[in-house]
């Protein structure tokens, strides 16, 4: 094995959390109940805010794995969003100093702030988690 590789992509008031690993040998068990069960540990943490009571993330394998095994193929997992209103909600006006938001308009060349707060959002920390509780059972 070479090594285990990640992505995600998705944004916090998107449709969903989309995250890929590549790396894992083919027959690994994987229990999906201990990534839920990482999910909902990652939600009881400490200053948590109220968008942590109205998700209850379940993941969903999108494939690289059949009958609770892995395939060698790269896993894929999803993680709907309740709060998907991501057009909805208004165009913030200026970018917070200190936050990822100035940085990241800068570094795109781009004015509206959501092109890069949703991908800055501790939402986005739930795939990174889920990511890391399947990585975790191949040391186990």
């Amino acid at each position: 094995m070479s090594g285990l590789r990640w992505n995600t992509a998705g944004e916090s008031h998107g449709k969903a959390l989309v995250g890929v690993l590549e790396g894992l040998p083919s027959g690994l068990a994987l229990d999906v109940a201990a990534i839920d069960a990482q999910l909902a540990r990652r939600q009881r943490g400490h200053g948590r805010s109220a968008r942590q009571q109205l998700e209850s993330d379940r993941i969903e394998v999108l494939g690289g794995l059949r009958h609770g095994r892995t395939l060698g193929a790269p896993l894929a997992l999803a993680l709907a969003n309740k709060d998907a209103s991501i057009e909805a909600l208004p165009v913030p006006g200026d970018p917070r100093p200190g936050h990822a938001d100035l940085a990241g308009c800068q570094k795109h060349g781009v004015r509206d702030p959501r092109l890069v707060l949703e991908r800055a959002s501790a939402r986005e920390t739930a795939m990174r988690t889920a990511l890391g509780a399947a990585a975790a059972q191949l040391l186990a």
